[in-house]
């Protein structure tokens, strides 16, 4: 199927890791889908086999939406900006693509760490030893 949800088409590109895993799937030549029955026809929704392989892991608290917001939180994580998520993710807007893009605790600390690749002030001087009394060391 590609038309969407909100009635587009979207074209959603694959990395390779995916790729690798989809070549590497048993198909039928006579369905030119990737899930299907028995029969060879498509199957209309995977949330059943999803549960099933939940509990054959024993993952408890995990839906099958949740993987849209590790998908949409790991590239941000990886600096993919949010315009382009948006895109990826078939959002109009981006206020709904924020409700998904959950960040790991040390994202801000990451962002402002990029200045120091950009970023050389050399210091006057250095200093040993904290408080009023503290030595200055030459440049």
């Amino acid at each position: 199927m590609d038309i969407s949800k909100n009635g587009e088409r979207r074209e959603i590109p694959i990395n390779q890791t995916l790729r690798s895993v989809l070549q590497g799937l048993i198909r039928r030549l006579d369905s030119p889908h990737v899930f299907i029955d028995g029969e060879g026809n498509r199957l209309g929704d995977v949330k059943k086999s999803f549960k099933s392989a939940l509990k054959k892991a024993d993952i408890r608290d995990f839906r099958f939406h949740d993987q849209r917001h590790t998908f949409a939180s790991q590239l941000v994580i990886k600096g993919v900006d949010i315009t382009t998520l948006k895109e990826l993710l078939g959002h109009k807007t981006l206020t709904m693509t924020l409700r998904y893009a959950h960040l790991a605790p040390g994202h801000k600390l990451n962002a402002v760490e990029l200045l120091d690749e950009t970023t050389y002030i050399k210091p006057t001087a250095q200093f040993h030893q904290k408080g009023p009394n503290r030595k200055r060391l030459s440049p």
